[in-house]
């Protein structure tokens, strides 16, 4: 049995991944529980504002 050497070190499959990390660094990031406080408080508010016009909660 011979012993195949392989030519590359591994990164060739990965350049792709890491060239798409390196873009990500530029783009906006928001923590998830940032979105999910987010949503809750927008959801309260909506609550509130239908309580206050008599469509929430219905009869």
């Amino acid at each position: 049995m011979t012993k195949k050497k392989s030519s590359g070190s591994g990164l060739m499959s990965s350049a792709g991944l890491m060239r798409y990390y390196e873009a990500d660094k530029r783009a906006i990031h928001v923590d998830p529980k940032t979105v999910v406080a987010t949503g809750i408080v927008i959801g309260l508010i909506i609550m509130i504002l239908d309580a206050s016009f008599g469509i929430w909660p219905l009869p």
